[in-house]
């Protein structure tokens, strides 16, 4: 009896541990299978994002591709009331050079007299008032910033030139023909307006696209592809008929 006794509570010893040793593989699995979920998920998710359409092909935030630092900031309106008072201040010169046709000379020679007769009135009456005579700033161009610039100027207009060297070779028609364009829309668009207005225009458009882009930026992105997308297909046909046949006949006349 003792010995059934024993061999019985061993089998349901066994019989309980196997039970729990079940228990904990049926656990195991289903958190396996849930992580296997959880990374196909995101697999699934990075997948969708990798080939989500961006602008231009970006591939960095707006912030990073407009140069980050205080620049994109200010175009980002992450300050609000430095970005609104260098719009201000740009509306306001286009108002005076543009609707009041105030002269750059005039303005410049009107506001040196308004500030040397303020200074020169101040030194002379602080003694009568008892008061100390304004600090006369000394101001100098400092060497090395305009140095910089005129490097950079002078980097960029190099750049310029060898592209369009680059251009009137002969080597690439489909950006000569996009240049030919550009160049042939920033002719009607300057006819249209003067330069000041065309870079009030464009300061104001810079300081308006790039925060609205940043808001609408999924909804911007789906519909450039769209157009994107169209353009192709045109330009591939423009290529098919006209463009390789131009080629073409350039390459049989260079061999003949």
């Amino acid at each position: 009896m003792v010995e059934n006794n024993e061999t019985t509570g061993s089998l349901g010893s066994e019989s309980l541990m196997e039970k729990i040793a079940e228990k904990l593989h049926g656990n195991d699995s289903s958190s396996s299978s849930s992580d296997s979920e959880t990374e196909k998920t995101t697999s699934a998710a990075s997948t969708v994002t990798a080939k989500t359409y961006r602008l231009f092909g970006r591939e960095k935030p707006i912030h990073q591709v407009l140069g980050g630092g205080k620049p994109a900031d200010l175009v980002l309106w992450r300050n609000k009331k430095v970005s609104g008072s260098v719009l201000g201040t740009a509306t306001i010169i286009w108002v005076l050079f543009e609707l009041l046709e105030y002269h750059l000379l005039t303005l410049i020679c009107h506001i040196l007299i308004f500030s040397l007769a303020i200074i020169f009135l101040w030194s002379n009456a602080s003694s009568f008032i008892n008061k100390s005579p304004p600090p006369i700033p000394k101001v100098q161009l400092p060497e090395e910033p305009l140095l910089e610039f005129a490097s950079a100027l002078r980097f960029e207009i190099n750049r310029g030139f060898a592209a369009l060297r680059e251009i009137a070779s002969g080597r690439d028609l489909k950006k000569f023909l996009t240049v030919i364009a550009g160049l042939w829309v920033l002719s009607f668009v300057g006819s249209s307006w003067n330069f000041l207005t065309l870079f009030y225009l464009s300061f104001v458009l810079l300081h308006i696209v790039p925060v609205l882009y940043e808001k609408y930026e999924n909804k911007v992105d789906s519909f450039a592809e769209v157009a994107t997308r169209e353009v192709k297909k045109r330009y591939s046909f423009v290529n098919d008929n006209y463009l390789s046949k131009i080629t073409a006949g350039r390459l049989k006349a260079k061999v003949a």
